[in-house]
This record gives structure tokens, sequence and C-alpha cells, in this order.
């Protein structure tokens, strides 16, 4: 039997943080596996995803009411950050409210760019990671095979994807904006992972054709090139190099910065302060913010993308509203699934008491068999006492709706008695 808990969805995104906070408050790939761990162990929590991505750090959860508090309190620890410093920026859902926002999130109807795509992956992933963990039981499988259902019909049933959008699609449409045409532009892209790659997709559709691609491991950055026919640099080559980009997007996993302020001088002074425009879309912070004190450098975190993005809501504004209705359903499905599990309990304890008294007086009924009663008084006296034993909290139920004489009460006794 499925154990119900409260569900709960507790965290910050762009919405309701700035990214100087978003990036304390985010979870590198590999402290992800010790943190649900602790959330097992130290607070008993059955159920735990935690989703961390540029935009936001959540946390989806069941347990007892009062854990909510106690999350909270372990999340600011973790990353030794004051209570007070989160709570302006936090939000909490519970049950519905809280399904419901999952699968906003990943419908891509609570993300930045409204319909994005990736971020289904990312929730995708973040339950592998947990499954990995052992922190997704029956309840949670349920919910989440349930959300990826959802976004599916939202990708298919609504326009939401037509002509998809991300952060990495925002940050090419804004350097096509200062740089008009992008053929003679010379790009450097840092990191190889999904953002990149889309960055380097949209970039090789607007006419892009002077693509770098450094990275911390080689041979990924080698793939990605192969795709883009670009060239492949290290990581440690960047401080040489980077006076050759016009235009520097980064999006690494990396928890300290990559590219530093004094590394943006030098290269501009190789470029004889010819303006280089720089797009940060990582959280932590690959480029250093103190970069923006330099003239003739630009740089743009996912923050500034937000003019963008409100160009791409007007467009898909219909579409989200349809995708909103999908995401009602699915988490009103879930939620009847939920009390099923609920009220089954109910119907499992009913029939266990009903099983105990059966067995007890057939052993009695056995007793007195052995012991020599007439088998016609001791069967008479067993179908007697099984019935009133089986019939007394149901009679005394419905006696009490009966008495409270209202309609829908008389039709409930009814459907109880099979008249």
């Amino acid at each position: 039997m499925i154990q119900v808990n409260t569900i709960f969805a507790l965290g910050i995104n762009h919405k309701t943080a700035p990214v100087a906070l978003r990036e304390k408050l985010a979870f590198a790939p590999e402290q992800v596996p010790d943190a649900l761990h602790q959330l097992a162990s130290k607070l008993e929590i059955s159920d735990a995803v935690i989703l961390s991505t540029c935009n936001r750090t959540e946390l989806y959860f069941s347990g007892a009411a009062e854990q909510a508090e106690q999350v909270l309190h372990w999340l600011a620890g973790f990353h030794q950050l004051q209570l007070t410093e989160l709570q302006q920026h936090l939000y909490l859902y519970q049950q519905q409210d809280a399904v419901n926002h999952l699968m906003r999130v990943a419908a891509g109807l609570d993300s930045l760019v409204l319909g994005e795509p990736q971020i289904l992956g990312q929730v995708k992933q973040a339950y592998n990671q947990s499954r990995q963990a052992g922190t997704i039981n029956p309840q949670f499988e349920r919910l989440f095979q349930k959300t990826f259902a959802v976004a599916k019909a939202v990708r298919t049933e609504t326009e939401i994807g037509a002509n998809a959008v991300s952060v990495a699609f925002a940050a090419v449409s804004l350097a096509k904006q200062i740089f008009g045409k992008l053929e003679q532009v010379r790009v450097l892209l840092i990191g190889a992972g999904e953002t990149i790659e889309l960055v380097a997709r949209h970039l090789t559709e607007q006419g892009e054709t002077s693509l770098s691609v450094a990275n911390r491991t080689y041979e990924r950055a080698e793939a990605l090139a192969r795709q883009f026919n670009a060239q492949v640099l290290t990581l440690s080559q960047v401080p040489a190099r980077l006076h050759e980009a016009d235009i520097v997007i980064s999006s690494t996993a990396s928890t300290l910065p990559i590219v530093g302020k004094g590394m943006v001088e030098q290269a501009l002074k190789q470029r004889k302060h010819k303006p280089m425009f720089l797009v940060d879309l990582a959280v932590p912070r690959d480029i250093e913010e103190q970069v923006t004190e330099l003239e003739d450098a630009y740089l743009y975190t996912v923050d500034d993308l937000q003019t963008i993005v409100a160009e791409n809501l007007n467009n898909r504004q219909q579409a989200a509203e349809q995708a909103g209705v999908l995401v009602q359903s699915g988490s009103a499905e879930f939620m009847q699934w939920l009390q099923l599990q609920d009220k089954a309990d109910w119907l499992r304890d009913y029939r266990q008491r009903c099983e105990e008294v059966k067995t007890e007086l057939l052993s009695r009924a056995q007793k007195q068999l052995a012991a020599g009663q007439e088998p016609e008084k001791v069967m008479a006296e067993l179908a007697n006492k099984l019935s009133n034993r089986l019939m007394h909290s149901p009679t005394r139920t419905i006696r009490h709706l009966l008495q409270s004489e209202q309609p829908e009460s008389t039709e409930l006794v009814k459907l109880l008695i099979d008249l």
C-alpha cells in the first residue's frame, strides 16, 4: 500500500530571487547525491527530488506537515546561508498547488523564456538522480510519470513549442540585435552542455560561421565542435585567445568564475578596445560581474534577458493558456488518484476488521464442534453473531445519515444498502 504524505514544493526562481542569491543556493551536480542522502537520513523525508538550474533551485518532497520547516532550515544550513537571507525570496506550495507547480515547470510554463523545451530534460535528470539515490517511492514515481505525460501533451497539443525559444535563443537574439548580421562575427562558446549546444545551433541558423568551443573536457568540446564546424580550445587556452572573440557566451557547471575582470581587460587592450559582447548563462556565474566596470565590455546575465523574453510572451500567451488547462487537468487527475490511495486505507482497515471478526467466531465455532455441541446450534450461533457484529457499525452510521433528513444522505443510504 502506498503511504500518502503531504507533497511540498520549496524553492526560489528567477521571479523571486536575483541571480546573486540563486547562485548561492544552486546545487552543483556532484552535491545532489549527498543532499538527497541527508534529506532521507537526517530528516527522514520519504520522497525527495532536487531541481537546480540557472533559473531555479527547487526541492520537491513529501512528508509530515512539520517537516517543511525542517527542510527549510536544512536548505539554509547546507549552503551556509542565514535563513533571513532566503525567507523573503522562497515559495512553498503544498498538495495540488505543489503538483500544479511541478507540472507547470516541466511544461515550460514557469520558465524565463515561456515554453522553453530543455527544462523537461532537466526535470527528468533530477528525477533520475533521485531514483539512483533511492529517494523516489511509489507516490513520487506516479507523480513524476504523470508530470512527464502532461508535459508531453502540452508539447504535442498546443503551439507552446512552435519556433522553440530558450535562454540560449534569447542570447543569440540579443547578439543579432547588437551586431546585425552574424556572418563576420567571431564567437567563443565556453562549455559543451545542452545550453551551449542550443546556442551553437541558433547561431548557425542565423548565419554564424566562425565558432570556437572551449571546455574543461577537450573530448566533449571536440564532439560539439564537429557538429558545427567549430574550432576547439581548452579552458587553459581561453586567456590567450579571448581577444579574438567579438562575442563570448558561457554556460558551465563551474563553481568558480572562468573569465575574470583582468582577463577581459587584457583582451580589450589586445583588441585596441574594440567592444566585446559577453553573455553569462551560468549559475553560479562563469564571468565575474566586475567585468561590467570595463569600458567596451558589455556583459549580460540571464536576468538581463527579460526584455527579449517579454516579446516572446506576447506570441506564446494563447498557447500558454491552453497548456495551463492541460496542467490543471493533469494535477487534478493525480490528486484524485492520491485521494483514492488515502481512502483505500479505510477500505483495507474495514476489511481487515471483518476478517478478524470472522476468524474469531469461526475459531470459537470449531472449538464448540470439537467439544461435541450440536452442529445445527453451532452454525446458527455463528451466523447470528457474525451478521450482528458485521452489521453493528454500518447500521449505526446509516441511522445517523437517515436522521439528518438530507436528500443526499437518503441517496447515499440507498447506495450503501443496494436498494
